[in-house]
């Protein structure tokens, strides 16, 4: 089977958060990631016995899919537990069209949670201290800021990028946050707050930075043919590709260029589509630089013109062209990993139940994951059955 042959095989039939915020004081990761699974397959008509394929990544659980399988009561015949830090959900949702195109699995289970807000005021964080290479444990670094706030340094000195572009990014994030009821932080924002916030790791002050809660999310995936008898409209996986070029930031070969430029290429050749193509944007936000570099790279706008790009509310409700509408990890959640719910925001907005932040006509959405250090990138290309 070619990558075009993939195109469309494949639809997310369920998606659905657990609780969010600080909710995580009296339950664990697993409870929240069961929480979000239940949910999702209630939406898709289905149960836990329907599913055969388990895909599932939770930070400090190396055997992630043990745990799961084990708390919900699934047996799958097909597992993955591919860890690539917070795109390791947009990866599963690949690797999930491919399961079920070869036959190895029927009904996909992508689940994640966290209690990365409750765990770190109290001691119980799965997470220990990131491993460091050698040679940069020495100047200290305070991962994973500091290589982003070296990204966003260079970019700032190689194309003129500016602290205000960068709060531009917060600023809509958060315009966007407004309009989700479900998102932590809702509060007004100007550029003037986030220029005037404590900085942490220069350039990047504490509202450049994503929030950290406590949540989980899941995503159903099942065949086309499948899908078409099932509740709700399919959203079909049109295109798909990842790519990693480094994992510490000191071997990234140019710190303003992202593998996200290899892996959306290749989405767009699965999907025979392109940037022009697209109605909507849903990135891993995990700092302001992020939103940036992934639009250049994703093909949106120019190498170095990203700053432009996303000021005069131009991302933001209204703007040219929407991008996290749900209010991203800046605004509406990051729990310790965010990669699962673009594609939730990405689905329901195609389906047109995103309520009052819907974007009128969605047909095609992209949903872009980031791992590590900018390291691992993987980009998905959803549609709705009119973009087949």
């Amino acid at each position: 089977m070619s990558s075009r042959d993939l195109r469309g095989a494949a639809a997310i039939v369920g998606v659905a958060e657990s609780d969010l915020g600080e909710v995580g004081q009296d339950r664990y990761a697993v409870e929240l990631a069961a929480q979000a699974a239940g949910a999702a397959l209630a939406e898709a008509g289905l149960t836990t016995r329907d599913v055969d394929g388990l895909f599932c990544a939770i930070a400090g659980r190396g055997m992630a899919p043990l745990d799961v399988g084990e708390y919900l009561g699934v047996r799958p015949r097909y597992t993955d537990g591919t860890m690539v830090g917070g795109s390791s959900f947009v990866s599963h949702l690949h690797h999930a069209a491919l399961a079920i195109a070869a036959g190895a699995c029927d009904v996909a289970l992508i689940v994640y949670g966290s209690t990365a807000r409750s765990d770190s005021g109290r001691g119980r964080l799965a997470m220990g201290p990131p491993e460091l290479p050698s040679y940069e444990a020495a100047y200290r670094p305070r991962p994973p800021i500091t290589g982003y706030a070296l990204a966003a340094a260079r970019h700032m000195h190689q194309y003129g990028t500016t602290r205000a572009h960068l709060a531009e990014v917060a600023v809509a994030a958060r315009q966007w946050a407004r309009l989700n009821p479900k998102a932590f932080a809702r509060d007004p924002l100007t550029v003037e707050d986030v220029l005037a916030a404590r900085v942490v790791s220069s350039p990047l002050s504490t509202l450049d930075c994503c929030l950290v809660t406590d949540g989980g999310g899941a995503v159903v995936v099942t065949s086309a043919a499948r899908a078409a008898d099932l509740p709700r409209p399919p959203v079909y996986l049109l295109g798909a590709g990842e790519a990693h070029w480094h994992r510490a930031i000191s071997q990234m070969p140019d710190l303003t260029v992202t593998a996200a430029t290899e892996s959306s290429a290749r989405a767009y050749a699965m999907a025979g589509l392109g940037p022009e193509d697209v109605d909507m944007v849903q990135l891993y936000d995990a700092f302001t630089i992020n939103t940036i570099l992934f639009l250049e790279d994703l093909g949106f706008c120019k190498k170095g013109e990203g700053g432009d790009f996303v000021s005069g509310g131009r991302i933001a409700p209204g703007g040219v062209l929407p991008v996290n509408t749900n209010g991203g990890g800046l605004s509406y959640c990051h729990p310790g990993m965010y990669g699962i719910f673009p594609l939730i925001e990405a689905t329901r907005q195609i389906r047109g139940e995103a309520g009052e932040r819907q974007q009128p006509g969605v047909s095609v959405a992209v949903a872009h994951g980031n791992g590590g250090q900018l390291s691992s990138q993987v980009t998905a290309i959803l549609g709705g059955r009119d973009a087949l």
